[in-house]
């Protein structure tokens, strides 16, 4: 493409000044016939795109399943990576929630330290000259402009700490630089959005963040890890707002005016995150993006019929998805439900930028966590998105943000944060 193939003569210039390339091909564009494709293809090129959450399978690196540098079955591995510019992700250490016990606690540990190990051998061992590891965002500015990917850690559930608050500095050196604080049901920390009656959970149980949940708060804010706050109830959120002496995100949240799903944000939430100084990261996942009960009613129900067939957990969704059984009728379901588009998702943008402006709006996937829509089904198609914006009248400036930059200036904040922290803890 025309645009593209100037990106790769002026690949300096492009970096210095790549709002001045987007005018030349756009004062260009009667003479040289360049299409909204091309034009939307040279735009994506030159900003860092940003996706902050894809989730990881407990075998990844270690099966061939699950080689991140292969073409693989995965929405995200380096080639789709590669072929739809996506230039950056958090890879995410995730562990539902079971019963708490010590024994659990144990077990969740194993768990997150072997998807820590995991992410640590995609950037360390396997493909070093692919992808690289950030751990600030000046990393993922040197990283990107090397040329390579960038990985980057965070935590799903804070259940993986158990009740032992050393854990969170422990991860944090392991390289995690957020923690979504609860999943789905309650943990020792917070409520969950979605309490989990099979765990004997009732529907509230601290009224929002509990003691031991104020003090991980304050010990993510020394460290320099990312509050996040998707998947948490209204109660705990706001408290967690109020709490946090840095600005948190949603990692991976819609709106709920839209959609009316305890795992979106309120009017009330999104406008309280945002006086905070954080951001929300919308989400492609259609659940959250597009009203359909029929469509969350039969998923359920062929959760429970999977899990059943092979004496699983319903919300073992690593092993579930992994059966022919759940792969087919999927297939039906998407058939008679369709789900979300990029556009439905965009709306959620809109509706978000709208009400609590640009500076204070990301994306995410929710990638091989139930993430995918019409159009961004995987990493492949993510210029989809942009194009998207570009149709919708956002300048190049305004889809750099939501692409990545709000989320790194809430990283650096945070930095400064505990910076400021560890200094006052020494005087």
């Amino acid at each position: 493409m025309a645009c593209s193939t100037l990106n790769n003569i002026f690949r300096l210039t492009i970096l210095t000044a790549g709002a001045l390339v987007l005018t030349s091909c756009g004062e260009n564009q009667g003479q040289n016939n360049l299409s909204d494709i091309e034009l939307s293809d040279a735009l994506h090129e030159r900003i860092l795109t940003i996706d902050s959450h894809v989730d990881i399978s407990s075998d990844y690196t270690f099966l061939p399943a699950y080689d991140p540098g292969q073409m693989t079955e995965m929405k995200v591995d380096l080639p789709k990576m590669e072929e739809g510019g996506l230039d950056s992700a958090f890879f995410v250490v995730y562990v539902g929630q079971t019963e708490r016990t010590e024994e659990n606690y144990a077990a969740a540990k194993k768990l997150a330290e072997r998807k820590f190990d995991a992410i640590h051998r995609m950037t360390d061992e396997l493909y070093p000259d692919r992808i690289g590891l950030a751990y600030s965002p000046d990393d993922v500015r040197r990283i990107y402009k090397d040329g390579r990917k960038v990985a980057i850690i965070a935590i799903e559930n804070g259940y993986v700490i158990g009740k032992d608050i050393t854990l969170v500095e422990d991860y944090y050196n392991r390289g995690a630089r957020y923690m979504t604080l609860a999943h789905n049901g309650h943990n020792d920390i917070c409520d969950s959005a979605q309490h989990k009656e099979k765990l004997g959970d009732d529907p509230v149980e601290h009224g929002g963040v509990s003691e031991f949940g104020r003090q991980v708060i304050g010990e993510m804010n020394r460290v320099g890890m990312m509050v996040d706050i998707s998947h948490v109830s209204v109660a705990c959120m706001m408290q967690a707002v109020e709490m946090s002496k840095a600005p948190p995100i949603a990692s991976h949240s819609s709106v709920r005016a839209l959609v009316d799903h305890p795992r979106n944000l309120t009017d009330e939430q999104m406008t309280a995150l945002a006086a905070k100084g954080g951001v929300m990261q919308l989400v492609a996942y259609t659940g959250f993006v597009k009203a359909d009960p029929g469509r969350s009613d039969a998923v359920d129900t062929l959760l429970v019929e999977v899990a059943g067939l092979h004496g699983l957990s319903d919300d073992d969704y690593e092993n579930i998805e992994r059966t022919e059984e759940w792969a087919q009728g999927m297939d039906v379901l998407n058939k008679q439900f369709p789900i979300a588009t990029v556009s439905d998702f965009i709306d959620h943008l809109d509706y978000a930028v709208k009400l609590i402006g640009i500076d204070h709006v990301g994306i995410s996937s929710d990638f091989d966590g139930g993430g995918e829509i019409t159009g961004w089904y995987d990493a492949s198609e993510t210029l989809n998105i942009t194009q998207e914006l570009l149709k919708r009248g956002y300048s190049e400036e305004d889809i750099a943000k939501v692409w990545g930059g709000n989320l790194l200036r809430v990283w650096a904040e945070v930095d400064q944060v505990a910076a400021q922290l560890q200094a006052a803890s020494k005087e």
